[in-house]
């Protein structure tokens, strides 16, 4: 969540630093398509026993692409994401989508209730409010409860929280992580402003975790419904997260913990993190994770791949939409194939700013034939995609800059054709709660938005 008021200081902090996102750039996806290796190759899959046999994890592939119409998104962009990421295929997941806060927070206090070993939850922000308190006391009666707790949350993110939250935690047995210290002095790690945990993990027992875009804030605790009663009552954060289930869990527990250590948090507990995990669904599910510098940006090549492969639909959901040139182009030529396009995309926002920026790319995409859609009833922080009924991501990365360059993220990729249907269910009543922009009436907007959005555009990599 990046605000208007923020925004100006931040920039010049960051422009004084030299450490702006400019200085990144986005890997060519079709050097890494052309560099992958061939798709007729057999997937790698992981089940709750290890690592199966070449023979059944194309029988598993095969099952799964004759439950949908022909795509390449199953056999080449498999094979792409194989080629940049050492993260395995797992399959007996199960998957449930949580759609908004108040569903997320439910099944989160239910799985933390049930907690007998440890906690670990990572958040870019954790508030203290009623929803951050309501965390905290639970949190603090687990540990008091010989469940150990360790938080980590990012220092920027939760610049609003007092020391104090935090301190209650630690007094009461928590190990507590603050990611990437605002004081360069306090840092655990190399130190870069820019560099952000933007994640949202929580795992329970190293059996049930949780992943998406909710952060620990009361914004996400009003429903859609109030606010058509009152103008006063507070704007709906429209969200989503999964649960999962199976052995994919293993993965985040690596995610989280190697932050742990990156950050020179305390000594880790006894624990046991790693729980044989046995088949608990039919999904299969690949954890991407990605940090800063690294030569690949892996949820940038993800997104690129899957929409160039992409056969007879994308319907995707982001909260801030600043495209580079290579998913424009992917977007645009998908549309161009006849593929169906649709993206929905705030309508309202915490950052105008964004807002602005976010409008100056509709142009291009609506003249090639790409569907955009406005969610103006509630604040859209949803960063999801569902490409040809059978592939879907849930995740903390958004259409920006600073996600893909800059930021920690982390994305589930979901390879599940009724996993999909329950995303597309979703992503429908997205649609009817949104109002489409039509080429023909966005062309003749004032001269005045058109000149808005083409200034903050400049200054679109640090939104």
């Amino acid at each position: 969540m990046t605000t208007t008021k923020t925004f100006i200081p931040f920039l010049i902090l960051t422009a004084m630093l030299g450490t702006s996102a400019g200085c990144a750039t986005l890997p060519n996806v079709s050097e890494v398509i052309d560099e992958a290796p061939a798709a007729g190759k057999p997937r790698q899959i992981v089940s709750s026993k290890g690592v199966i046999s070449p023979q059944k994890s194309k029988a598993v592939m095969e099952r799964l692409k004759r439950s949908v119409d022909p795509t390449d998104v199953l056999e080449r962009h498999t094979a792409v994401v194989e080629s940049v990421t050492e993260s395995p295929l797992t399959k007996g997941n199960r998957v449930t989508l949580l759609a908004d806060g108040q569903a997320t927070y439910a099944a989160m206090f239910k799985a933390i209730k049930k907690a007998k070993d440890h906690i670990n939850l990572e958040s870019y922000i954790f508030e203290d409010d009623e929803t951050g308190r309501t965390f905290a006391d639970l949190l603090l009666q687990k540990q008091a409860d010989g469940v150990q707790v360790h938080v980590i949350y990012d220092s920027v993110g939760s610049m609003n929280t007092p020391d104090a939250f935090f301190q209650r935690l630690r007094d009461g047995g928590i190990q507590v992580v603050g990611f990437n210290s605002i004081n360069p002095l306090k840092a655990g790690g190399k130190w870069g402003f820019t560099h952000r945990d933007h994640r949202k993990i929580l795992i329970v027992d190293g059996k049930v975790a949780f992943i998406g875009g909710v952060n620990i804030s009361k914004v996400y605790s009003s429903t859609p419904f109030k606010r058509k009663h009152s103008k006063k009552a507070p704007i709906h954060w429209r969200d989503t997260d999964v649960q999962i289930e199976g052995p994919a869990v293993a993965e985040l527990q690596n995610l989280f913990l190697d932050t742990w250590l990156k950050q020179k948090g305390p000594k880790l507990s006894e624990g046991n993190y790693f729980p044989e995990l046995k088949a608990a669904g039919n999904a299969l599910v690949r954890i991407i994770g990605s940090t800063p510098g690294e030569s690949n940006r892996i949820p940038f090549i993800v997104y690129v791949s899957t929409i160039s492969f992409a056969e007879h639909s994308i319907h995707m959901t982001n909260s801030y939409f600043f495209p580079d040139d290579q998913i424009i182009k992917a977007l645009s030529d998908a549309a161009g194939r006849a593929v169906d396009v649709k993206i929905v995309l705030p309508g309202i926002t915490d950052s105008q700013l964004a807002l602005y920026a976010q409008r100056s790319y509709y142009s291009d995409l609506l003249k090639a034939g790409v569907n955009i859609y406005e969610r103006n009833t509630s604040l859209l922080h949803a960063k999801t995609a569902v490409i040809d009924n059978v592939w879907s991501t849930v995740g903390s990365t958004n259409m920006d800059f600073l996600s893909l360059l800059n930021n920690d993220e982390v994305n589930a990729l979901i390879l599940s054709k009724e996993f999909a249907v329950e995303m597309e269910k979703m992503f429908a009543g997205d649609l009817a709660d949104s109002r489409q922009i039509k080429w023909n009436e966005w062309k003749k907007r004032p001269l005045l938005h058109k000149v808005r959005e083409w200034l903050v555009n400049l200054f679109v990599r640090w939104l």
